[in-house]
């Protein structure tokens, strides 16, 4: 937030307001002051003006009157009266003159009296001459721009008419009025600095608070709680302090609550098994967790924007409203050449408070295991069936042939139940394989781990071979010296070995060699079983540990085998700790390899 200037505060604002209303209040104040001083004084000097001049109007009437009485000849008489009225009256009087009615002025003031005797000229004069009142002029002198007030008074005597002519400057009064201006002006700047200094400090009592209020919504905004705005006064700004303390105080329990839920469901989404993806109204996807990243192969920053139909590859089979109407769930085939990968995909409407949908939330379940499990099973069922079906159905063959009359036949009875009797062993060694592999698969069965020198072991079971063989087939035998030690179960990890020799004896040709070599490798113990058959192809290799999976049915078939024990050896290998593949080249053979670990106490 960027930092408020003094002129743009509100504190400049409320002393800038204050100062003019005091600035309007004193104008108006001021100009009517001023106007009513000037109207006064200037009717003041107007009325002492005309008071003087008929003061000295009847003095100078009186000082006539006194020289006709006493027949004085002295034309200078009534001037020396005039001059004597003059000496009371203030210097401010510019001219004064006695004009008789033949416009001859009879007596003038001393700056004036070189017109006596001689004729006025002036209008004011010859105008008032025949006039019984006084009379009253304003005028500017256009010499020097003097202002001057004029007063014409009649004087009578006896039957003659004399006129007094008094002009008085009142530039001495406009004098007074600016010095009273100028003291005006003076009491308001004086004022305006008060009031200034005034506004200024009831302002910051003002803006105080509301600075602090200021800061704490900064400190609000980015995430501070803990500040709290200082209340000086009770009033209605320390009141909005409290509340706004109060304010703060809830947005940090609710912004604490929020933040506990945020935290709970990231962790929720971060940790979730499925994947979660959620979007806008339009489709557009705005979150996603770690999960859904996973499944999906691809980065949230990468796919945020874009509409979830693309990103779901559904786009050709689905629109956007029909998602916001889709009630069962969608299979979704991420597979790949080399993976086989199936997402099942859940969706729900996200609405707000009127009832509108707001987006969506779609629920990403990896169903490949399950659709594996269940293609599995599938496949269980009809290799089962299958695998039953065969023998039964021979077996039938023969006993119905047995009952329509082959009994009597002694050579062909006997074949027949030899055949008989050969599915029937068939059928019970399916039957004990699946067995075990159902025990194997429900964990109830018991490991009873013996520690076994590995090599004797490996040594009794080989000449076990040796003698009971009916094949040309010859064993190569590549053993460490010395003893290893091994923890093992001696009849499951026989049943395994046996298993893999039987089966590389049966693919072995006639002079075959079948190769057993034990290495070790650091921890471990290594068995590879070798044989000269016709091997297995590269694409049917990573299958032979597979229930059923057999390269060959038919020849598998004819050798009596059931499909099903490489995936028991598998079993039993990994029960023991250890791990089991094969190796093969097509015509040159195949090579089974398991590792165990050895006697930690060997290690």
């Amino acid at each position: 937030m960027n930092k408020v200037g003094f002129f743009k505060s509100i504190q400049f604002k409320i002393v800038l307001i204050y100062a003019l209303l005091i600035l309007l209040a004193m104008q108006l104040i001021g100009v009517y002051f001023s106007d009513r001083v000037k109207t006064i004084t200037l009717d003041s000097f107007e009325k002492s003006l005309e008071s003087q001049s008929q003061l000295i109007a009847w003095n100078v009437g009186e000082a006539i009157r006194e020289s006709k009485d006493t027949n004085v000849d002295d034309p200078n008489h009534v001037t020396n009266q005039i001059r004597s009225q003059l000496l009371e009256l203030d210097n401010n009087i510019r001219e004064i003159e006695v004009i008789d009615e033949n416009t001859v002025i009879v007596a003038a003031d001393e700056k004036h009296e070189d017109v006596v005797g001689k004729r006025t000229t002036n209008r004011l004069i010859i105008q008032n001459l025949s006039s019984n009142v006084t009379n009253k002029y304003r005028r500017t002198d256009h010499n020097n721009g003097e202002r001057v007030d004029i007063v014409t008074a009649p004087i009578k005597v006896d039957n003659q008419h004399y006129v007094l002519y008094v002009e008085k400057s009142f530039e001495s009064v406009y004098a007074q009025l600016q010095q009273i201006n100028q003291i005006l002006a003076s009491a308001t700047i004086f004022a305006l600095l008060v009031t200034a200094i005034l506004g200024f400090f009831l302002a910051r009592t003002i803006t105080r608070p509301l600075v602090q209020m200021q800061r704490q919504v900064l400190a609000v905004s980015q995430g501070n709680f803990t500040r709290k705005v200082q209340m000086s006064e009770p009033d209605e700004i320390g009141q909005l302090a409290t509340s706004f303390n109060n304010m703060t105080m809830k947005l940090r329990e609710a912004n604490a609550t929020t933040e506990s839920e945020r935290r709970k469901l990231k962790s929720v989404l971060t940790y979730m098994t499925d994947g979660v993806i959620a979007t806008d109204r339009k489709g557009n996807v705005i979150l996603m967790n770690n999960r859904a990243e996973q499944l999906l192969g691809v980065y949230r920053h990468d796919v945020t924007g874009n509409s979830i139909l693309d990103l779901l590859k559904i786009r050709k089979e689905h629109k956007i409203m029909d998602l916001y109407e889709l009630t069962d769930s969608i299979v979704l085939d991420f597979s790949t050449d080399d993976e086989t990968i199936l997402l099942r995909a859940n969706f729900s409407v996200v609405k707000k408070d009127s009832g509108l949908a707001n987006g969506l939330i779609a629920v990403i379940h990896d169903v490949t295991e399950q659709e594996q499990v269940d293609m599995e099973r599938r496949e269980f069922v009809a290799n089962v069936s299958h695998e039953l079906r065969t023998p039964l159905t021979t077996m039938k063959s023969y006993l119905e042939a047995l009952q329509d009359g082959a009994v009597e036949d002694a050579a062909l009875a006997t074949k027949f139940l030899g055949v008989t009797q050969r599915e029937t062993e068939r059928m019970i060694r399916l039957v004990n394989d699946l067995l075990q592999l159902s025990r194997l698969d429900s964990k109830d069965y018991k490991i009873n781990l013996e520690r076994t020198d590995y090599v004797d072991f490996c040594e009794s079971i080989i000449d076990r071979f040796e003698m009971s063989k009916r094949q040309n087939i010859e064993f190569v035998r590549y053993f460490p010296k010395g003893s290893f030690y091994v923890r093992i179960d001696r009849d499951k990890l026989t049943q395994v070995i046996d298993n893999i020799i039987s089966n590389a004896m049966k693919y072995s040709p006639e002079g075959g060699i079948i190769t057993f070599r034990i290495t070790r490798r650091g921890r471990n113990i290594r068995t590879m079983i070798s044989d000269q058959g016709v091997g297995i192809p590269k694409e049917n290799l990573s299958k032979i540990f597979n229930r059923f999976y057999r390269v060959d049915r038919a020849r598998s078939r004819k050798l009596g085998g059931t499909g099903l024990g490489l995936a028991i050896a598998k079993e039993m290998i990994e029960a023991q700790g250890g791990e089991i593949w094969a190796e093969s080249d097509w015509n040159r053979g195949t090579t089974i390899h398991f590792v165990l670990p050895l006697d930690r106490r060997d290690n």
